[in-house]
């Protein structure tokens, strides 16, 4: 066990956070940003701002952050922030 997982109190519990560094389960959820405007400031490959609940290996709630005009959901990233993914979950 590591320093940060004990500190973090994250061993055994409903959190799991998960790397995916070559995008692989990114693009199979079809959560690539296909915006021109990262890209073109040198941010190749990156995700869509998402959250998923998933329990017992079903997603049971997808949530994006963005808009038409705000493709990587910075300007209002509530829907995939822990207030609306809590309230997703007392829903499911």
């Amino acid at each position: 066990m590591q320093a940060w997982e004990d500190d973090q109190k994250t061993i055994a519990t409903f959190v799991n956070m998960m790397g995916d560094p070559a995008a692989d389960f990114t693009k199979a959820l079809d959560l690539e940003m296909t915006h021109p405007g990262p890209p073109s400031v040198g941010i190749i490959g990156r995700s869509k701002r998402f959250a998923l609940l998933v329990d017992d290996g079903t997603v049971k709630h997808v949530a994006v952050s963005e808009g038409p005009d705000d493709p990587a959901g910075d300007s209002d990233p509530s829907a995939s922030c822990a207030e609306a993914m809590l309230k997703a979950a007392k829903e499911n």
